[in-house]
Protein backbone atom coordinates (compact mmCIF):
# COMPACT_ATOMS: atom_id res chain seq x y z
CA UNK A 1 0.00 0.00 0.00
CA UNK A 2 1.30 3.73 -0.58
CA UNK A 3 2.27 5.43 2.25
CA UNK A 4 0.25 9.04 1.82
CA UNK A 5 2.36 11.75 1.86
CA UNK A 6 0.97 14.99 0.41
CA UNK A 7 0.43 17.70 3.06
CA UNK A 8 -2.13 20.77 2.51
CA UNK A 9 -0.33 23.92 2.96
CA UNK A 10 -2.98 26.21 1.57
CA UNK A 11 -6.64 26.43 1.69
CA UNK A 12 -9.75 28.49 0.44
CA UNK A 13 -12.02 30.07 2.95
CA UNK A 14 -14.71 27.52 1.02
CA UNK A 15 -12.60 24.43 1.94
CA UNK A 16 -10.80 23.65 -1.29
CA UNK A 17 -6.95 22.62 -0.87
CA UNK A 18 -5.20 25.29 -3.31
CA UNK A 19 -1.93 24.31 -2.20
CA UNK A 20 0.41 21.26 -1.74
CA UNK A 21 4.04 20.11 0.06
CA UNK A 22 5.07 16.98 -2.32
CA UNK A 23 7.76 15.15 -1.19
CA UNK A 24 10.72 15.63 -3.89
CA UNK A 25 8.67 18.93 -5.19
CA UNK A 26 8.19 21.35 -2.74
CA UNK A 27 5.37 22.89 -3.11
CA UNK A 28 2.88 22.63 -5.54
CA UNK A 29 -0.73 24.53 -6.40
CA UNK A 30 -3.64 22.33 -7.25
CA UNK A 31 -4.25 23.21 -10.59
CA UNK A 32 -0.01 21.81 -11.47
CA UNK A 33 -0.98 18.78 -9.10
CA UNK A 34 -4.13 17.64 -10.55
CA UNK A 35 -2.51 16.46 -13.86
CA UNK A 36 0.21 14.99 -12.24
CA UNK A 37 -2.24 12.60 -9.89
CA UNK A 38 -4.44 11.91 -12.95
CA UNK A 39 -1.33 10.51 -14.72
CA UNK A 40 -0.45 8.23 -11.83
CA UNK A 41 2.80 10.05 -11.13
CA UNK A 42 1.45 10.39 -7.33
CA UNK A 43 0.44 7.36 -5.81
CA UNK A 44 -1.96 7.06 -3.56
CA UNK A 45 -4.42 9.73 -4.71
CA UNK A 46 -7.16 10.09 -7.15
CA UNK A 47 -8.76 13.29 -8.85
CA UNK A 48 -13.13 14.24 -7.85
CA UNK A 49 -15.25 16.24 -9.24
CA UNK A 50 -17.07 18.36 -7.05
CA UNK A 51 -21.07 18.72 -8.22
CA UNK A 52 -20.14 22.12 -9.03
CA UNK A 53 -17.41 21.07 -11.78
CA UNK A 54 -14.61 22.03 -9.66
CA UNK A 55 -11.51 19.62 -9.63
CA UNK A 56 -9.99 18.38 -6.38
CA UNK A 57 -7.33 15.88 -5.05
CA UNK A 58 -8.57 12.85 -2.61
CA UNK A 59 -6.41 10.16 -0.69
CA UNK A 60 -7.30 6.85 -2.14
CA UNK A 61 -9.71 4.85 0.53
CA UNK A 62 -7.87 2.59 3.45
CA UNK A 63 -10.00 2.98 6.66
CA UNK A 64 -8.10 5.75 8.37
CA UNK A 65 -9.73 8.99 8.38
CA UNK A 66 -5.70 9.95 10.01
CA UNK A 67 -4.10 10.18 6.80
CA UNK A 68 -6.79 12.19 4.95
CA UNK A 69 -5.98 15.17 3.11
CA UNK A 70 -7.64 18.36 4.97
Amino acid sequence: MARKSIKVTNEKPSGLNIGFNVPGQGQVSRTKLIPQVEAGKIEGYHTRVHPNGTKFIASNPDGSKKNNLG
